[in-house]
């Protein structure tokens, strides 16, 4: 990040809206199962704490859940109620993000589905490197999570144009600024 000279508070605001983009690629990497995108998020050493899902690095958890979402036909994650901490250093900070993530299975044979919908907070520990802000420790609290039967009249055919995978649309169209 370029060190930037400007009022009271600008770094700071500058670190903020750095991590909150990273954590909407992480959101978008996982809707798209893009591994590579979903562990840029980590440093290198970075860890990853989901309590029984999984423990181990950042990278590892990414290559996990990218795995295990194959089993799931459509999903969503959402990060909202970002607040985030920065050192008075400027070279590290804390957050607390509240998300929300929605899956369906792969439909039944009768086009059925099971949703799993569950509610959570990432507690993560940032600091800045050469490569920029990435979290170097992660604590994932589960607050609650359903899961719900969806018939299939109940469930409305997903777009088509919807892709798991870099065939969707926003690559492309983010591809317009690179």
């Amino acid at each position: 990040m370029t060190t930037h000279e400007g009022p009271p508070g600008y770094r700071e605001l500058l670190v903020k809206q750095a991590i909150r983009d990273a954590h909407s690629r992480y959101c978008r990497a996982m809707d798209r199962r893009d591994e590579a995108a979903a562990a840029a998020i980590w440093h290198a050493d970075g860890t990853a704490d989901y309590g029984d899902i999984f423990k181990g690095s950042g990278a590892g958890f990414a290559a996990w859940v990218t795995e295990t979402h194959l089993n799931f036909d459509r999903h969503s994650h959402q990060i909202s109620n970002v607040l985030v901490e920065v050192a008075p250093s400027g070279e590290e900070a804390v957050s607390e993000a509240y998300i929300t993530v929605a899956l369906w299975t792969v439909p039944d044979v009768m086009g059925s589905v099971t949703q799993v919908t569950s509610r959570g907070r990432y507690l993560d520990h940032w600091t800045r490197r050469d490569e920029g802000w990435a979290i170097i420790e992660r604590h994932f609290v589960e607050d609650f999570t359903t899961s719900q039967q969806l018939s299939a009249d109940e469930v409305f055919p997903a777009s088509r144009i919807s892709r798991r995978d870099p065939d969707d649309p926003s690559y492309a169209f983010f591809s317009r600024v690179r």
